[in-house]
């Protein structure tokens, strides 16, 4: 089964979600995030499936981020991907099943949101971590209201002013990532991760996911859609998705 650029396969009680457009670094394309939201309302559907895995096709890529070719400089345009792109985000946490992030290569802006969004990662020894949008004039827009609360405060404002990657050792010693496996054994290792979980007792795990996620997605997911629109209108902004877009370093005016 697919659904958009998601292919869907079922593994007894686990469903396998693998973003599929590895030319592109499987970023989050409108055919991705269609993927996503349809795939996770499909695990939702079925009964008979307890747990989904996400993974990214390819040997590169989880997931890259945002497609910036996308990007549109209109605030209400850039308001519009942003109300979009939370629900795709906010998608694994909204799921009453539990959900694994196996992350198999770059995990960046978006994908990154996407990963710490599921109740686990399991991660590729090759997998790397960033919130690299401050090298395009932005920030990001889900793990700022998500990523201190995994690392602290201080952590997080490094990895979003900074934006350079974190390997995966370094993620799971932060606890961003739960544990990391050789890069070949990761699905296997993430499939049987999730068979133990769906030996579980299902409605004492869906209870779990619910207490532990309670109080997610309140008031700060609205501060962050109605705030990210305006760096849109700021000249660094544009020079910084020119400059990548280009393929140079971008210069900033920093006023």
């Amino acid at each position: 089964m697919r659904f958009g650029s998601v292919d869907y396969e079922v593994r007894g009680s686990v469903a396998l979600l693998t973003l599929d457009e590895p030319q592109k670094l499987n970023s989050l394309s409108s055919g991705i995030r269609h993927g996503i939201l349809e795939g996770l309302r499909q695990v939702d559907k079925d009964e008979n499936i307890r747990v989904a895995v996400i993974m990214g096709n390819g040997e590169k890529a989880f997931c890259a981020g945002a497609n910036i070719e996308e990007f549109d400089f209109d605030p209400e345009k850039a308001r519009g991907f942003m109300i979009d792109a939370m629900e795709v985000l906010a998608a694994p946490e909204n799921t009453s099943k539990i959900v694994i992030a196996a992350v198999n290569g770059i995990a960046y802006g978006g994908g990154f949101e996407l990963a710490i969004a599921c109740d686990f990662i399991v991660a590729s020894d090759r997998a790397k971590f960033a919130v690299p949008e401050i090298k395009l004039g932005l920030l990001p827009g889900f793990a700022i209201v998500r990523l201190q609360d995994i690392v602290g405060r201080a952590k997080a404002k490094e990895m979003s002013v900074i934006g350079e990657p974190v390997s995966a050792e370094e993620a799971c010693r932060l606890g961003i990532a739960l544990r990391v496996v050789p890069h070949a054994e990761l699905l296997a290792n993430a499939m049987i991760f999730a068979e133990q979980i769906a030996e579980k007792p299902r409605l004492a795990v869906r209870m779990a996911k619910s207490f532990y996620n309670r109080g997610l997605g309140g008031n700060e997911m609205r501060h962050a859609i109605d705030g990210f629109p305006f760096l849109f209108m700021h000249e660094d902004a544009r020079e910084g998705i020119s400059a990548f877009r280009e393929k140079r370093k971008p210069h900033f005016g920093n006023r």
